[in-house]
């Protein structure tokens, strides 16, 4: 069952905060990073998704639409750095 409760905004340094109580945090296991947004009337603290969260379905979406071709296939004809014999 959700724990609800009040909080009152309060003023740390130059900013704003709540304080959270410890119940909620472990119930809502969000661990040491969060993600905060602000919608109207709410302000959402959602767990921290890693740096690269969606990708795959985003390929995979590019896939199905055909989308998914390197833009510079033709970019390593142009030059012969790769074929050429490198003296060190």
């Amino acid at each position: 069952m959700a724990t609800r409760t009040k909080a009152h905004i309060i003023k740390i340094g130059n900013s704003q905060g709540i304080r959270i109580p410890k119940v909620l945090l472990e119930q809502a296991e969000l661990g040491e990073e969060v993600e905060m947004e602000a919608q109207s009337g709410k302000l959402i603290i959602r767990r921290s998704r890693g740096p690269r969260h969606g990708w795959d379905d985003q390929f995979a979406k590019m896939a199905e639409r055909g989308d998914d071709r390197l833009l510079d296939a033709g970019a390593s004809s142009l030059s012969n750095w790769d074929t050429d014999e490198w003296e060190w």
